[in-house]
C-alpha cells in the first residue's frame, strides 16, 4: 500500500476523552511488565493525548518504553514483538511500534508503544504539564480539533501542524519538572 492509501484506511479521527483509554494502558502495561520481566526496564508510561485528562484525542493509546542505557535494545524490542506490536519504524536510540492496525481499519484497542533510552522521554514533560495545566490542554484540544478535517488523511501533516505548541510547553515543563522528574527516576529504578 502506498502512504495516501494507509491514511485512507487509518485517518485521523479524534474522540471524547473515554476513561477505558487508562484501562487499555493498564491492561498494556501488565502484559509488558510480564513479557520484559528479565529485562532493564526503568519505566513504561501511558503518554500522547489519551493520557491528558478531558481532551479530545485520537483512540490510540501512547506507550513509552524506557530501558537503561546499557540494555540491549533490539533483544527488548524483540520481545515487545512476542505482545502482537509490529515494528514501525527504527532510529538510533528509538524504536516504534503499533497494533491494532488491520486489513480493515483500526481494531477496537490501538497502542503505539515507544521503545526508548531512559531519559528520551519528552512527552512525559508535556503530559505532566497539561494534566496541570487544564487551560493549556484545553488550547492544546482546540489547535487538534481544528486541525482534524484538513489532516484528516494526512497524519505527518497533523503531526508537523501540533509541533510548535507541543515544542514550547515541553521546554516550559522541562524547566519546572527537571529535577523532580529525575527524583522520580531514581525512586523508580
Amino acid at each position: 500500500m502506498t502512504l495516501e492509501e494507509l491514511w485512507e484506511l487509518f485517518p485521523i479521527i479524534l474522540t471524547e476523552h473515554k476513561s477505558e483509554w487508562n484501562d487499555y494502558y493498564s491492561e498494556m502495561e501488565a502484559i509488558l511488565k510480564e513479557e520484559l520481566h528479565d529485562r532493564q526496564i526503568v519505566r513504561i508510561s501511558h503518554i500522547g493525548s489519551t493520557a491528558i485528562n478531558g481532551i479530545w484525542a485520537k483512540p490510540i493509546v501512547d506507550i513509552l518504553v524506557e530501558i537503561s542505557l546499557d540494555e540491549n535494545m533490539q533483544a527488548v524490542a524483540e520481545q515487545i514483538e512476542k505482545c502482537g506490536f509490529l515494528r514501525m519504524l527504527e532510529e538510533k536510540g528509538r524504536i516504534s511500534f503499533n497494533k491494532g492496525y488491520t486489513e480493515n481499519g483500526f481494531d477496537e484497542k490501538v497502542y503505539h508503544l515507544h521503545l526508548r533510552f531512559i531519559g528520551d522521554n519528552d512527552e512525559s514533560y508535556f503530559r505532566d504539564y497539561m494534566n496541570e495545566h487544564p487551560q493549556l490542554a484545553k488550547e492544546y484540544e482546540k489547535l487538534k480539533l481544528g486541525l482534524w478535517k484538513r489532516f484528516e488523511h494526512n497524519r505527518d501533516g497533523y503531526t508537523n501542524a501540533k509541533t510548535d505548541f507541543v515544542k514550547k510547553y515541553t521546554v516550559e515543563a522541562k524547566k519546572q519538572y527537571s529535577p523532580v522528574q529525575t527524583e522520580k527516576i531514581k525512586k523508580e529504578s
